[in-house]
């Protein structure tokens, strides 16, 4: 015989071509195959056709095309035997797919089949139907499928059942003609048509909410009798499976009773008991009774509340994360992620469990519960992420108690030996022991409950020190360390040079700010012996009352825009500052070049880049002393202190949360024009060579128009522009405001900010004090580098700030109408 004939056995073409070596061979045998079968159909060859089907099934999974064949399908289907049609129904369905144009030619066939006497060729005509019925299908045969949910063979019934599945699926429009004969499944006591019945009675509530509302009245107490036998039912080894009565029934229930628990009480309260009962007494070491467990946690969560029911619900899941399996932990955590939005509380009981899994080995199980983990933070457990003004009012009241200095920095300084891993608590104590480390070592202020302990200043030194090396310590408190130390130098002679060391440390520390501190500090604790001690005397005692009405102003109900609009502000939200010019520039993601340091006492400690500015066009020379050294660190002084002399506050480094002695605001302060060459020289000195130069004029360069570079309904800013000869991408810009309301506009600061390819110098301004209605300007000089000049033009964000009659305003806008060339 031909091997390659229509009369060629399936296992032999099977055999051929897996003897095949290469692809090439395997083409070659399927293609000689399938071109047998084309001649073998062309010859109406009806003994081999279900042979060359079967052999057409087989090609077809291998990849190959078998179009070709789709008609014999439809042959056998329309033949009188079981075989052949059992062979025809498994062609279509592989062959064919609901898009074929060719399946419409077959819904006569399956409509005879579908009322067929042989109950075996019905239940091929509904497998077929139920893998690739059609919308069209689905219409003309519906009548056929829903008489069949009531036929006499359990069989027939649960094929017809999935069968509907997939006609409500393409057509939910028929959903209602199933529902009666849907619920009459329900009360089924074989097992297939019963989990097929709520399988089709959980799509059709999800499909139409008639259908919903029908169960949730009639069958929900039917449902829950139903779950309640199956809880305890004896031993059934045809459905058991680990000692489980057919957990694929218990699952079905269960989520069909979810979707009818969701948003209805009455429901709810009807199966509280029996899940109640299933997450109890189902078994949780074989995986068949976890998933039973799982599905009951998932409704339990869906339902309407119960908080009993979901403590027990969030308590399993605590269980499952004990498990060894990996996936029941996964899963576990995320489920617990849903949970932690219903129940919050029950859910952080498990913590000491779910922080262990942050410790596994498992990477996904890792970024899981790193992520619940984070949902888990809020205020009563964040740990150190204690809100910058809790800290902040706790040193302004510990410096209002003087009587406790010396209790609280031997308390601060126990707590510290302790643990160092709150950082809040390691800034406290750091500030304490810079300010009152003398009184640790000579136990001044002893109380009556506190027993004496022996501190060295070696100790003290020694526990500051640990906060600077500490990995977790941020830039706030390693800069608060540094303050600490140049104080403890003076306190502490015989230290002073163990604490040059700790400082000299930094001098090339990667981060600006330290290594600005550590080079400013060395040299005080160095060169500047003789007015250390008056630099870093003891802070005076906070304003309480100031400093909450700091508090308060810093969050107005409105805030002037550009505009003239007022946008109210929704309560806890913070006014912007003026200083920091973070979230000033919106241009993609450049980072803003701030212009000042917008009076923020931390950064302005030793900002040797800011020069005071002129008020009212007169000169003020500084005092002598301590007072040019406050200058020079921009400490502004405050009239009630004028006499003393104070040390630069760590506090300051919140903006919200200034000392007594307030800093100097480089773009509202007065302008100083002139200071004597004793204070030039002091400044030289104290500082190595680091003051700031006198301001140059700028040089005659070319001319450029000038431009109204913003104006609103109160206010407008002209730009002129000069350039010097040789340096095209420098461009100095004079800018010029103008009152144009009827109000004085006092506290008056400008600020600016540009993308990375610009940079940006700003002057001070001419003052503070804005006249009304023309009558007199401000002016302020910018110098700007263009890094792109003759590539990008010039673009600017700014932001002017000023007080009518005592109320804040802020204007912001953006600037892109700079001449081309600059």
């Amino acid at each position: 015989m031909n091997p390659f004939s229509s009369g060629t056995r399936l296992r032999d073409m099977i055999r051929a071509i897996r003897a095949c070596k290469t692809a090439a061979e395997e083409r070659a045998v399927v293609r000689k195959e399938c071109a047998a079968i084309r001649a073998a159909i062309n010859e109406n060859d009806q003994d081999y056709r279900h042979r060359n089907l079967a052999k057409l099934m087989f090609i077809h999974m291998l990849g190959y095309p078998t179009h070709f064949g789709q008609m014999e399908c439809l042959k056998l289907i329309a033949s009188p035997g079981f075989p052949e049609k059992r062979i025809g129904y498994l062609g279509l369905m592989l062959l064919l797919d609901e898009r074929q144009e060719v399946l419409m030619l077959v819904t006569n066939s399956v409509k005879q089949d579908l009322n067929h006497t042989n109950q075996y060729i019905v239940g091929l005509a509904l497998c077929a139907l139920g893998n690739i019925c059609s919308a069209e299908m689905a219409r003309d045969l519906a009548p056929e499928v829903e008489r069949l949910l009531q036929f006499r063979d359990p069989n027939i019934r649960k094929k017809a059942a999935l069968c509907s599945i997939r006609i409500i699926k393409k057509v939910p429009d028929l959903a209602e003609n199933f529902i009666n004969p849907v619920a009459a499944l329900l009360k089924e006591k074989h097992h297939g048509v019963l989990i097929t019945g709520i399988q089709l009675c959980t799509d059709l509530c999800k499909v139409s909410p008639e259908a919903l509302e029908y169960f949730r009245k009639k069958c929900t107490d039917g449902l829950v009798r139903t779950l309640r036998d199956l809880v305890n039912s004896p031993y059934a080894p045809e459905y058991d499976i680990a000692g489980i009565t057919d957990p694929f029934l218990h699952i079905r229930l269960l989520k069909l009773l979810r979707v009818l628990g969701q948003g209805d009480a009455d429901a709810s309260d009807a199966m509280n008991d029996i899940l109640a009962q299933v997450a109890t007494k189902t078994e949780s070491n074989k995986n068949a009774g976890n998933a039973i467990l799982y599905e009951c946690v998932e409704t339990i969560m869906s339902i309407e509340d119960n908080g009993g029911l979901r403590v027990l619900a969030i308590n399993i899941l605590g269980r499952f994360l004990s498990n060894r399996d990996n996936n029941i932990r996964y899963v576990a955590l995320n489920m617990l992620m849903r949970a932690i939005t219903v129940d919050a509380q029950a859910v952080q009981r498990h913590r000491a469990t779910i922080l262990e899994c942050v410790k596994d080995s498992d990477a996904s199980i890792r970024k899981r519960a790193l992520e619940l983990v984070y949902l888990l933070v809020n205020e009563s457990n964040a740990g150190n992420f204690v809100k910058d003004e809790v800290w902040h009012a706790l040193v302004v009241v510990i410096s209002n108690a003087s009587d406790l200095h010396g209790y609280t920095v031997r308390a601060l300084f126990r707590a510290l030996q302790t643990t160092a891993e709150q950082e809040s608590l390691v800034r406290v104590a750091v500030w304490c022991i810079g300010e009152y480390g003398d009184l640790l070592v000579n136990n001044a202020g002893m109380l009556n409950v506190e027993d004496p302990i022996t501190v060295t200043e070696s100790d003290a030194v020694d526990v500051v020190e640990s906060a600077i090396k500490r990995h977790a310590s941020d830039l706030t408190t390693k800069s608060m360390a540094l303050i600490a130390l140049l104080k403890l130098s003076s306190r502490f002679p015989s230290c002073s040079g163990r604490i040059k060391d700790i400082v000299v440390q930094h001098k090339g520390s990667l981060v600006l700010e330290l290594q600005q501190r550590s080079l400013e500090f060395n040299s005080i604790i160095e060169k500047h012996q003789n007015i250390r001690s008056a630099l870093v005397e003891r802070m005076p005692v906070l304003d309480e009352a100031s400093f909450g009405g700091r508090r308060a102003s810093s969050l107005p109900n409105t805030v002037s825009t550009s505009n003239g609009t007022a946008v109210k502000l929704p309560n806890g939200v913070a006014k912007s500052s003026a200083a920091p010019l973070v979230d000033l520039l919106d241009l993609s993601d450049d980072v803003p070049a701030p212009s000042s340091s917008g009076g923020d006492f931390l950064q302005d400690l030793l900002g040797v880049d800011l020069a005071p500015a002129t008020q009212s066009g007169t000169s003020q020379a500084p005092k002598a002393g301590t007072d040019v050294l406050l200058d020079l660190l921009s400490i502004g002084s405050n009239p009630a202190q004028d006499n003393s002399v104070s040390t630069p506050d760590i506090l300051s480094s919140a903006q919200d949360h200034k000392p007594a002695i307030a800093s100097l605001d480089v773009l509202a302060a007065p302008s100083l024009t002139q200071a004597s060459s004793s204070t030039a020289s002091n400044m030289m000195d104290l500082l190595d060579g680091f003051a700031p130069a006198p301001p140059k004029p700028a040089n005659n360069g070319p001319a450029y128009p000038s431009i109204v570079a913003f104006e609103s309904s109160s206010l407008r800013l002209t730009f002129n522009f000069s350039k010097q000869p040789g340096n095209p991408q420098t461009t100095t810009i004079s800018g010029t405001f103008t009152n144009l309301s009827s109000n004085v506009f006092t506290d008056f600061v400008f600020q600016a900010a540009v993308p990375k390819f610009l940079q940006l110098h700003l002057d001070p301004a001419s003052g503070n004090s804005l006249p009304a209605s023309g009558n007199g300007t401000i002016t302020q000089s910018l110098k700007v580098t263009n890094s792109q000049h003759g590539k990008k033009p010039l673009v600017m964000r700014l932001r002017i700030a000023y007080k009518v009659d005592g109320k804040d305003v802020l204007e912001e806008g953006q600037i892109n109408n700079f001449p081309r060339d600059l």
